[in-house]
């Protein structure tokens, strides 16, 4: 009988890739880490069972795929606001209330998708920006299993029918369809001309003065003509500089309202919100990542839940 402490030293080092992967499939990071358990206590049971006919890594993959087309079952997809309805380009238009009962994305914290090891930080992390992230969701389960497994993950084909229990043709046509049906839904951009490491560091500086000043000017600078805002739970999402930032100098900016914390998600800058609740403390709003296109930002996605804060390892307030 094999140790625990051998199926742990083999097995541990493969979570955080597998956690990317149950994140793609689920669009949530909190169902992930609980799948990612479920996925471990699935393979440590069968553990004396496993003969090596596969690599340790694609036989983890496969129960960890498993364990997410179940939970698919009774799950539905996960959306973003601009998955459901047309942008405004007027940010005198009222937002619409809170939808708190669709089950939206949620952003990855880079730190839980890597480790220490550099090897998988770049397996984990690859292809979990939110584009495609927002995309997946759009498609059937298994059309996302394959498709994740064959693109992302770049294992052959006749591995991923062992891995699905089914043959090399119907996996194939599953990721044909899954394809165009990504194709419809416009590009995914997943190299987008990013700056360098600094540059991105001191864009997020400036963004995250500029909030703390309400300097709608500062943001001005910052912002593609063309950028976006979406802001789940809210529905309503706007498109074009100036919208985005009227709505944001009317209704959101104040000085020292808000306190912002650098971060990494999905591995593009983000940084974890506060709100002032009053005598000095700031209570935990949401997270706000940013899709950058050259030096400029292209969108900003805020999360404003705050029970996504203690994933990025921070607490639930902070005082001044």
């Amino acid at each position: 009988m094999r140790s625990d402490t051998e199926f742990a030293a083999l097995a541990e080092p493969f979570r955080p890739e597998l956690l990317a992967h149950c994140y793609r499939m689920l669009g949530s990071i909190h169902e992930a880490e609980d799948l990612v358990q479920e996925t471990y206590l699935r393979a440590w049971r069968a553990f004396d069972r496993f003969e090596g006919r596969s690599s340790l890594r694609r036989w983890l993959y496969a129960i960890a795929t498993r364990t997410c087309l179940t939970a698919l079952e009774t799950r539905p997809r996960r959306p973003v606001p601009s998955g459901l309805g047309a942008p405004s380009d007027d940010h005198r238009v009222a937002p619409a209330p809170d939808e708190t009962a669709v089950p939206w994305l949620q952003p990855a914290p880079d730190a839980l998708l890597g480790g220490d090891d550099p090897a998988a930080v770049v397996a984990a992390r690859a292809g979990v920006r939110l584009a495609l992230i927002a995309a997946l969701q759009l498609l059937p389960a298994r059309q996302r299993a394959v498709l994740t497994l064959r693109d992302v993950l770049a294992f052959r084909t006749a591995e991923v029918a062992e891995m699905l229990d089914t043959t090399a043709a119907a996996v194939d046509g599953a990721l044909r369809r899954a394809r165009t049906r990504l194709a419809e839904a416009g590009p995914v951009e997943e190299d987008l001309a990013e700056p360098d490491e600094d540059a991105r560091r001191a864009l997020l500086d400036d963004y995250v003065a500029a909030f703390a000043r309400a300097d709608p000017a500062a943001l001005i600078e910052l912002l593609r003509a063309d950028v976006e805002l979406e802001m789940p739970p809210t529905p309503t999402w706007f498109t074009g500089r100036d919208a985005v930032v009227g709505f944001l100098a009317g209704r959101v900016i104040r000085p020292g309202l808000w306190r912002m914390v650098p971060s990494r998600a999905n591995g593009q800058p983000a940084c974890v919100v506060y709100r002032r609740s009053g005598a000095g403390r700031y209570e935990a709003y949401g997270v706000q990542v940013l899709t950058l296109i050259g030096a400029r930002v292209a969108r900003i996605t805020s999360f404003n839940d705050p029970g996504l804060v203690p994933a990025f390892g921070l607490t639930p307030a902070l005082t001044s």
